[in-house]
């Protein structure tokens, strides 16, 4: 796989570089402000390395799940303001994606400069399942490129055009966000230092099934927590309430939980509520004693205990982690009242010793959302979903297009 050291140890300066970056960050319903601007500050690096080289950069992206048509609620320019102020420079921001306003707006890019393509999901063409209407947007969009950077990791798992097809039809290279990623979680799936532990939390089993498949006969220990967790309960036989549920796997959690010998450790109280609102009553009850009327938002206080020990040992207690991945939340972190399991395990890893790797999505955000210092991770990951199918063992189609 060629790098962005590789493009531009070639020069870049006076050429088209379409960098595919993962500019999907949330916005504030009412407002429309960004709310957590991590995807936008990871592919700095790689924007900074290109500018001061002299391309003339077009960053393309997508954001939400627009139905292949123009939706302002999901425009990319809120994005464009923000990576124009991160940068330091303005960023020309094109109304479209492919159509008068973009080629103009590139056509137009003097050397150094940045140009931000309008979402990229607001054309059919970039997610279709069809080949050639896939090919043919692939066609447009690479159009504005002379050298192709994928620098979207959250993105390499989908086989979209602006993924999968146009690194086929320009000189491409992995940039600095992607090649980092890849580094990272290599080391997982080929030989972590030991003891290696693993958090998962999230809100469903189904959702998480694969990566428990294939970690589990790898890892030293695997902590579960969210909502994730009530499955596994009630495949231990014990009360679970109004928790979220999925009947249909609680027969493949007891198998998990047979087959584990000893690895899985769960919630031994959580906190439960009288319904699923920030101001509803709650207390703390043991696992096995669930009402039937409450429902579970958050892991509870010694369950925080006992995963933290796992994590970072305790005087007397297990031996401090080497390595840890951590992928989802362990209650519904959103609401204050149930913070309190996420961050004490998110303060547990990053007190430790081990490298300690953030899988993305809901992890990430709790990760600035709680305030937590970001450098006491050894990896934040930009990509939740991509993350996780890389430790599954999948080929992912964006980074096989980098490596054809």
């Amino acid at each position: 796989m060629r790098t962005l050291d590789d493009l531009l140890a070639e020069g870049v300066s006076g050429r088209r570089v379409l960098v595919r970056a993962d500019l999907n960050v949330p916005l504030d319903k009412q407002t429309g402000e960004i709310t957590d601007d991590g995807r936008i500050r990871a592919v700095l690096p790689t924007l900074g390395a290109l500018t001061e080289a002299g391309a003339k950069v077009v960053v393309c992206s997508h954001l939400g799940r627009p139905k292949g048509a123009p939706d302002p609620q999901f425009s990319l320019g809120p994005v464009a303001g923000r990576l124009g102020e991160l940068l330091g420079t303005p960023v020309h921001f094109a109304t479209d994606t492919v159509g008068e306003s973009a080629t103009a707006t590139v056509a137009a890019l003097a050397d150094g400069e940045v140009a931000l393509l309008e979402n990229l999901r607001f054309n059919k063409g970039e997610t279709s399942k069809d080949d050639a209407e896939r090919g043919a947007f692939a066609d447009q969009l690479a159009a504005f490129g002379d050298a192709y950077v994928d620098d979207a990791f959250g993105a390499v798992h989908r086989k979209h055009a602006s993924v999968y097809d146009v690194p086929a039809r320009l000189p491409h290279v992995a940039g600095r966000l992607v090649l980092r990623e890849v580094e990272v979680l290599s080391t997982l799936t080929g030989d972590p230092e030991r003891p290696y532990v693993v958090v998962l939390g999230g809100s469903k089993v189904s959702d998480k099934l694969a990566v428990i498949e294939a970690l589990l006969p790898t890892v030293d220990r695997l902590l579960i927590g969210g909502g994730m967790c009530f499955t596994f309960l009630k495949a231990q036989g014990h009360e679970v309430g109004t928790s979220l549920l999925e009947k249909d796997m609680v027969e493949t959690c007891r198998n998990l939980l047979e087959r584990a010998d000893g690895k899985i450790l769960l919630p031994v109280d959580v906190v439960a509520a009288d319904a699923f609102a920030p101001d509803a009553a709650h207390d703390v009850v043991p696992a096995d004693g669930i009402p039937s009327h409450r429902v579970g938002l958050d892991i509870g206080p010694e369950t925080v205990a006992g995963f933290a020990a796992a994590l970072r040992g305790s005087e007397g207690g297990p031996t401090n982690a080497r390595t840890i991945f951590w992928n989802g939340p362990m209650g519904v972190f959103e609401m204050a009242a149930f913070a309190n399991g996420t961050r004490g395990v998110a303060e547990a890893i990053a007190a430790s010793d081990a490298f300690s790797v953030v899988g993305g999505g809901d992890s990430a955000a709790a990760v600035r959302a709680l305030g937590l210092d970001e450098k006491s991770f050894g990896h934040i990951s930009t990509g939740g979903g991509a993350s996780l199918e890389y430790l599954e063992g999948k080929t992912l189609p964006g980074i096989a297009a980098l490596e054809n």
